[in-house]
Order: C-alpha cells, then structure tokens, then sequence
C-alpha cells in the first residue's frame, strides 16, 4: 500500500512539472509579443506626432493666404463699386484707368472673378460692359394691385358661378388673372384652415370668369383673384364668400327593398337579394349602415331635415314594392334633382313620396305618392300615376329625367333633363314633408344631387306654359 501510495505522488510530481514547463513556455512568448507591440507603438505615435505638425503647418500657410486674398478682394470690390458709381458713360472706362496693373477688360467673362495667374486673387479678370447695357435696357413694371370682387354683379344660376372684379386703378400691363375657389359649410370669411383645397384657374384674360358644370355638394364656396403681369403676381383679393343653394340628398339603403342594392346615389336591382345580407353583416360588425348618407361627410352640417337613422327593418320596402327613399326631407321652397336610369330596366318609376307610405304599397297607387313611371314589360308604357290613377304620357320616353318640387306652390313637374321639355305635371296641396322616391325592376338606375332649378324650368314655371294637370284628371 504505501509503495502504491508513492508511485501515485511520483505521478502527480510528474504532472505538475509538466504544468509548470508550459507555464513557462507561455511567459517567454508573451514577452515576445509584448516588446513587438511596444515597437509598433513607438513607430505610430512617432508617425502621428509628424503628420499633426505637417498638416499644422499646411493649414497656416492656407490661413495666411486666405488672409492675404481676403486683403486684396476687398481693395478689388472696393474699385468695382467706384467704378459701378460712375454715372456718366464717358467717364465709366476711365475710373477704372489707374488700376490696369490688378484688372483686366475681359468681354470672355460676364460678371465674373476668375483668377488669372494663382488663387490668392491678387489678378482678377472683370467685364461690367454686358450688365451696364442690360441695366440700362431694363424696364421696370410695378407689382399689381390686389382686385376687388364686384359681389353685386357675381351671379350663382344653374350650377354655374360667374364672379366678376376690376381693378381698383387702371393698370394695362397686366397680363391675365388667376382665380381660385373652394368649397365650404362655413358662411363668412374664409377660415384659414378648410378640409377642401384651393382650385386654381390661371391665364384668365378678363375681369370676369364663369365656372359652369359644379355640384353644389356643399353649402358655399370661398373665391379670390389675383392680377399678373410679365414680371410677377400681384396680392390676392380680400376673399369673398358666395352662398350656393341646392338639394342635396343620398338615397337611404334602410328603406331599400331587399332585392335592391343600394351605393351611394346607384340602385340596381338584385335578384338574390344581397342587399339584406350585407346591411346584417355590417350591423353585427359594428359599423351600422355605412351606406347611408347620415354618416356621409358629404355636406360637412347635416341637414336638420335629414330622416332619423333609425328606421327598423319592419320599414323596409317589401313584396312587389321595389322602392327605395331619399334621406332629407322636402318642406318647402323649390327643389331639383335627376335621375337616369338603364333603358333595358324592365319598370322604372321616380318621384316623391310621403314618409308614411307603407312598407307594401308601391309609388303611385296609393294618395302617398306621385311618381311617372316607364314600363318595358311585354309593352312601352310611359304614365303619371297617383293614387292608383294613370294618366298615359304621349311623350318620347327620356333616358334622363329631371324632377322639380315646389312644395308650397304644391307642383310636381317632370322633365326631359336633357331638353327640359315638360313631360307632365301634378298641381296639388302637400300636406305632408316629402322624400325623394325610386322605383326600380329588374334594371338600375343613377341620381344626380346637388342641382339648383334651372333658369328654364323657373321660366316655364312663371310663364305658365307648362302643360299641368290636376290629381283629379288621373281617372
């Protein structure tokens, strides 16, 4: 046992030595390794120490000629702005005489400091000859005046604008004119901050300028001009704000038959009824009738004669009344809309309706409503219908019908929106506000909102040539 005992410490003596023999091995080569680093180092701080006096001296000697060029640039100017002073044409190439030895006439260059010899720009070449005959051919024009609108002689008629302005004093070297406008539901000045941008109309030529084909989808809009000349724009005008009345209306998809699908302002009849199950789908998403014009930011202010969001779904058009409702109410004043609808629709019908009318009962056949309605069923028929009378139009059946309501003179006219012929009118008493109403089968259609009455149809209305016939003639 205690041989045993020897040979293993014998062994761990052994290992031990081994240890300590590497051991030394590693302190010898770290050694090595140690004075190569400290000679690198030496040479790098060496070269690093040479190359900061080098650069240092360099950037001196720049700096010196720097100051050097800075001297003589401005004795240089100093002898161009004497020489620019000299009013007199004759004595213009003689102030410069003295100073030939640092200047140099050089018609090569225009209105340049170029350095002849070196950079310490103690030589320069500079030629004034071109930029006194352009200063001296220059004519000045002064900057325009700001217009003023003439707000007595602007006229908004028939979607149109036609704004008119002069000049507070006469100018005729203004070139043409720029107008910009925006739309608004803020009465009063311009606010500086608007959702709508500024349109812009730019090389108007005239103190006047019509804007023609607009949709009044909001309550006014903002102008303002400003007068141009070769050279630069003059201020815009004090900018004037113009009412700009008209219905505007969406169709309510609440009231829409089932097999009616309803966008925005579009109707098109759907056979499987798919009308239904999107206002379900978006109902349990949470998102309500995205279709209806309630929550359309169209008009910015809702109307306060906007039909209540809430008509249950027992309100819903249904059986063979394929209508569907407008969402503002008509109480009085005039009122014009259009609508055209797809030639190949089978029925059509548009007019108004009361808000009572039943959920079964279908435009024209009951005291609620008045409607023309176009039937390409089996055969052509075109008719005025009330209260389930028919009155048959001998009349070209239009693509495009225009409507017009006087609520308080109790007319209802259709037109041909395209001739603005009369088609036919009702002569009644409303006793009820009124809704725009549709009627569609097996087709589409489209309305046109935010139309003002047209200047013609306020003209057959006076003048009476209209062919009106009383409810009572539907017999």
């Amino acid at each position: 046992m205690k041989n045993e005992e020897i040979q293993s410490f014998i062994y761990s003596l052994k290992q031990m030595l081994l240890n300590v023999e590497v051991q030394e091995d590693l302190e010898a080569e770290f050694q090595s390794l140690f004075s190569v680093l400290e000679e690198l180092k030496e040479g790098m701080l060496m070269k690093i120490k040479q190359d900061r006096a080098s650069r240092t001296y360099e950037l001196q000697n720049q700096l010196a000629a720097c100051t050097r060029a800075l001297e003589s640039s401005e004795e240089l100017l100093e002898t161009a702005n004497q020489t620019l002073q000299a009013m007199d044409s004759e004595d213009f190439p003689q102030v410069g005489a003295s100073d030939t030895a640092r200047v140099t006439m050089a018609p090569a260059f225009r209105l340049s400091l170029k350095a002849k010899v070196s950079d310490n720009m103690s030589h320069l070449m500079v030629d004034f000859a071109q930029e006194r005959q352009m200063l001296q051919a220059l004519k000045f024009l002064p900057v325009p005046s700001a217009p003023v609108i003439d707000l007595a002689e602007s006229l908004v008629a028939d979607n149109c604008v036609t704004l008119v302005w002069r000049m507070p004093d006469e100018d005729s070297k203004i070139d043409h004119y720029v107008l910009e406008y925006r739309r608004t539901n803020f009465e009063g000045p311009p606010r500086l901050k608007e959702d709508q941008p500024w349109m812009v109309i730019e090389g108007i030529r005239q103190t006047e300028y019509t804007l023609t084909g607009l949709k009044f989808d909001m309550k006014y809009m903002n102008f303002r001009v400003k007068a141009c000349n070769k050279a630069v724009a003059g201020e815009f005008s004090e900018p004037v704000t113009l009412e700009t009345p008209a219905f505007m209306f969406r169709l309510d998809a609440s009231t829409s038959h089932q097999n009616l699908r309803v966008d925005d302002l579009s109707v098109e009849w759907d056979a499987m009824g798919g009308k239904v199950q999107d206002i379900k789908a978006r109902e349990k998403d949470g998102k309500g009738r995205t279709a209806s014009p309630i929550n359309s930011p169209a008009r910015g202010t809702p109307s306060p004669k906007r039909m209540p969001s809430g008509r249950g779904g027992r309100d819903r058009f249904t059986a063979e009344s394929y209508t569907v409702l407008g969402d503002t109410l008509i109480d009085g004043g005039e009122h014009y809309w259009e609508v055209r609808y797809e030639p190949d629709s089978k029925a059509f019908g548009v007019g108004v309706a009361y808000r009572s009318l039943g959920r079964f009962e279908q435009l024209g056949k009951t005291a609620a409503s008045w409607c023309l309605h176009v039937n390409n069923w089996l055969q052509v028929s075109f008719m005025a219908k009330h209260a389930n009378k028919v009155k048959v139009l001998d009349a070209p059946v239009p693509d495009c019908l225009g409507v017009h309501c006087d609520f308080h003179q109790g007319l209802l006219s259709f037109y041909n929106a395209r001739t603005k012929q009369v088609l036919h009118t009702f002569k009644t008493r409303f006793t009820q506000p009124l809704l725009p109403a549709f009627t569609v089968w097996c087709g589409s259609f489209q309305v046109t909102t935010g139309l003002q009455v047209p200047s013609s149809v306020r003209c057959l209305q006076k003048r009476g040539s209209a062919t009106s016939s009383s409810n009572t003639s539907l017999t």
